[in-house]
């Protein structure tokens, strides 16, 4: 169950609290951390309180922020808001973000927390008029569970069954309005009928050099770190389009620069402390390199199956198609074809050699 934290009370008459006196964007976040989890509190720190202060994803803040002010002209609760996108890219910060701004609590939880229906009745029976329920990792709701949501996002009410066999009955319970903020890193897992529940759908995407350079240099103002606009780049060039792979890079850099430099990040610094790092100037990994090494030597270029490539670089099938693979071929390096993975034209100038004559046909 979330904790409870300080905020302002809620009018009885189902009424929505008034906006604070100060700027709701700029206003103090109010957000309730689950009972059961440690905050790490410098994570916590780094993330941006309000819209102003979230860079990137223009359209999506844009949009969400249209929704908001609607709504509290309104009086009214915000419609449910889907989140989905590759892991880091601020799905939970947006979420925290919406309810500072609508003044409200959120109470935040995650699919596989959910085991069984008793446990979402009591989130939801606890929830206030204007709260925001947050579910992370929302495709991993058991089918069962997602029959109670239905009813509870679109007529505000939970109906639930109480004993078995002939004394089984049904009890309806009303729900105060509140706004659902999912968050998912598959939303091709959600079913249709709770992907049609919600009002509207963002999709969250990797970030350019330029955003994340801003994102490096609040994040390093926040933790005390000098930082020259060169050590930013440097590190944002290398971030994968990720902020949270950003934020980490920045405090491994700050360990080196407070060891083997003047504790000052520029952009040598850097540059040695990321090729330490084994990270290269592309963002690419050493499993990342290895992995196109074995695709063009070991196995010529391919095609070639997962199995076949995760024996040869002694890592988990699962870990390389989840993990690897996503950005070798978001930058072009490798494909997946009908027949296996193939190395692209881009894999072997990586690597400093030639392609082959039948590269194309190799697609096929």
């Amino acid at each position: 169950m979330p904790a409870t934290a300080s905020s302002p009370s809620f009018v009885p008459t189902g009424t929505l609290p008034e906006p604070p006196a100060n700027s709701p964007v700029n206003s103090p976040r109010m957000f309730q951390e689950p009972a059961d989890s440690v905050p790490d509190e410098l994570e916590v720190s780094l993330r941006p309180p309000g819209f102003e202060d979230f860079r990137g994803q223009a359209k999506v803040t844009e949009r969400l922020m249209l929704m908001v002010e609607a709504a509290r002209q309104r009086n009214d609760a915000l419609d449910h808001v889907l989140l989905c996108g590759p892991p880091g890219l601020g799905k939970t910060t947006l979420a925290h973000i919406l309810a500072q701004a609508f003044g409200s609590h959120i109470h935040c939880t995650s699919g596989p927390q959910i085991e069984k229906a008793g446990d979402l009745a009591g989130i939801l029976t606890n929830l206030e008029r204007g709260d925001f329920l947050f579910i992370d990792e929302i495709h991993r709701l058991h089918p069962s569970i997602e029959e109670y949501l239905y009813p509870a996002m679109e007529d505000y009410r939970l109906d639930i069954i109480i004993d078995q066999g002939p004394s089984a009955r049904s009890i309806q319970i009303n729900l105060p309005k509140f706004c659902l903020v999912g968050a998912t890193t598959r939303a091709g897992m959600l079913t249709a009928p709770l992907r049609s529940r919600f009002g509207m759908t963002n999709r969250l995407d990797y970030y350019n050099v330029e955003d994340l350079s801003h994102i490096i240099e609040r994040s390093a103002g926040l933790l005390n770190i000098p930082i020259e606009t060169g050590g930013a780049r440097e590190i944002a060039s290398r971030s994968r389009g990720t902020p949270r792979i950003a934020n980490n890079l920045l405090r491994w850099v700050r360990d080196y620069a407070q060891v083997k430099a003047d504790n000052i990040i520029t952009q040598k610094v850097a540059d040695a402390a990321l090729a330490m790092y084994d990270i290269d100037p592309d963002g690419l990994e050493e499993m990342d390199i290895r992995l196109l090494e074995a695709l063009v030597y070991k196995f010529s270029g391919g095609p070639v199956g997962l199995n076949s490539l995760a024996v040869a670089v002694g890592e988990d099938e699962s870990t390389i198609g989840e993990v690897y693979e996503p950005y070798l071929i978001m930058q072009g390096l490798i494909k997946r074809t009908p027949r296996g993975r193939v190395a692209m034209a881009a894999a072997y100038a990586k690597l400093g050699t030639q392609p082959p004559e039948d590269l194309q046909t190799r697609f096929l």
